[in-house]
């Protein structure tokens, strides 16, 4: 019997101008990152609304991580500060559930940063993996 290396369900939600930019250029320099990790292009990451990251989780997603510009560098002017507001908020609920804090995470990705963005996608894949498979928020019918 073979045993195989768990990989964790990631999904991952960039925003359009800067952190899928950031993707794009990681795949364009040909850096790893682990094929593991589903990427969710949104227009913003003001866009992502708490319900989604807790639908993913709800959907067997073992770890979620929301990219977007560096403060202060939206293309929508202040939609990162309404990001970061809403996630500090969406996280002590996620405590409040059961679920590890190490599970999310919210990272500042520009387009020019493809490096950065192959380095924090591998760093959290491990940070993931170590933790193991979320159970507390998995919808049974949603297993194959």
């Amino acid at each position: 019997m073979q045993v195989t290396e768990y990989k964790p369900k990631i999904v991952a939600f960039c925003c359009n101008w800067c952190s899928y930019a950031g993707a794009d250029l990681a795949g364009n320099n040909r850096l790893n990152y682990p094929d593991n990790i589903k990427i969710i292009r949104v227009p913003c990451s003001c866009r992502v609304n708490p319900m989604f990251i807790l639908r993913a989780f709800q959907r067997g997603a073992d770890g979620v991580i929301l990219c977007g510009c560096h403060p202060g560098d939206c293309h929508y002017t202040s939609g990162n500060y309404y990001t970061r507001r809403r996630m500090a908020l969406l996280f002590s609920m996620l405590s409040y559930l059961g679920i590890e804090k190490e599970r999310t995470r919210v990272e500042w990705v520009s387009a020019a940063e493809g490096a950065k963005f192959a380095a924090t996608m591998n760093e959290f894949s491990a940070q993931v993996a170590a933790l193991g498979e979320n159970k507390r928020l998995e919808d049974l019918r949603c297993k194959p």
